[in-house]
């Protein structure tokens, strides 16, 4: 799944989790308004609510592919792709949340797919920095002091450091000219330096529920020379029923799940989301976003 960077407003979510939610629900309003009937097709009418007549939506087969196991929703016309001008002209960025239950031992194969189809999408071969965030880090306190202790209690540092070896593989092919992290605090971030050999150059950080950077990271961070930057992402970018709802025979969903007790067509089983990759890519001289947008990965569990 992918999608652009349009913006909804929901109380209590965070922007990224909205923009990833709009975009996607856009993105599958678009492919299936590209492959509707025309009006005649249906005489002419339509009906006030997709939950009373989800033959108002065109089939999801016309407008998703089945590629052997795997789904896209909707269909991707890769020769839409790429950048307007010189590689050299952009600095690309990827931030790759893994999420909530999700196997840590697929995290290879997750990875790999992810900076795979930024790379077709960008119609590139290397991006400029890859920041990966892991479930379950936050910087959550009443102050920035209480924030990073609680976060040093946070993870698990044995599969972060083994999938931060992931990343580095990437590093050493070239694909990957930065590696960088998020929602490290002084603590975690010591540790991880201490078992790693390529360091990440950039944590971020979101310091939305406490005054300001901890002062330890901050020190850590000047003494390593690593780039701190603060964000406002969702760790929980997409959670199991959001995406359900996207995915549903509601009125603002796809039509593409089943719901069997409504007698409802469409794939049947519970979604585990995986995986999400957000990529933005900058005209360097003029600080213009070119391409911006997100690729979601579920599994089915029929």
């Amino acid at each position: 799944m992918t999608g652009g960077p349009s913006i909804i407003r929901k109380p209590g979510s965070d922007r990224s989790n909205l923009e990833l939610t709009n975009s996607l629900r856009s993105n599958f309003l678009a492919a299936q308004q590209d492959y509707s009937p025309p009006l005649s097709a249906t005489n002419g009418s339509t009906s006030s609510s997709d939950e009373d007549s989800p033959s108002s939506r065109p089939q999801s087969s016309i407008w998703t592919t089945r590629a052997g196991s795997d789904y896209y929703i909707p269909t991707i016309d890769w020769s839409l792709s790429g950048l307007c001008e010189e590689r050299s002209q952009y600095d690309i960025t990827v931030k790759l949340f893994y999420l909530h239950g999700a196997h840590v031992k697929d995290r290879a194969q997750h990875t790999k797919d992810a900076i795979d189809l930024v790379l077709k999408e960008l119609g590139v071969d290397s991006i400029d920095l890859l920041i990966v965030s892991f479930p379950g880090l936050t910087f959550d306190g009443d102050c920035e002091w209480e924030a990073d202790k609680k976060n040093s209690e946070q993870g698990n540092d044995e599969e972060e450091v083994a999938s931060w070896s992931i990343l580095e593989e990437l590093y050493n092919q070239g694909v990957v000219k930065r590696l960088g992290l998020a929602e490290f605090g002084s603590e975690k971030l010591s540790r991880l330096l201490a078992q790693v050999k390529v360091r990440p150059q950039v944590d971020q950080v979101n310091i939305k529920d406490c005054c300001n950077v901890p002062p330890p990271l901050l020190k850590l961070a000047k003494l390593e020379h690593i780039e701190l930057l603060t964000h406002n992402d969702c760790t929980d970018i997409l959670p199991i029923g959001t995406l359900r709802e996207l995915l549903g025979q509601g009125v603002r969903g796809a039509g593409v799940l089943s719901e069997s007790k409504r007698g409802m067509n469409g794939m049947r089983g519970d979604l585990s989301p995986e995986w999400v990759v957000k990529y933005t890519a900058v005209v360097r001289d003029r600080g213009v976003i070119e391409n911006k947008g997100y690729f979601a990965v579920a599994e089915l569990n029929e």
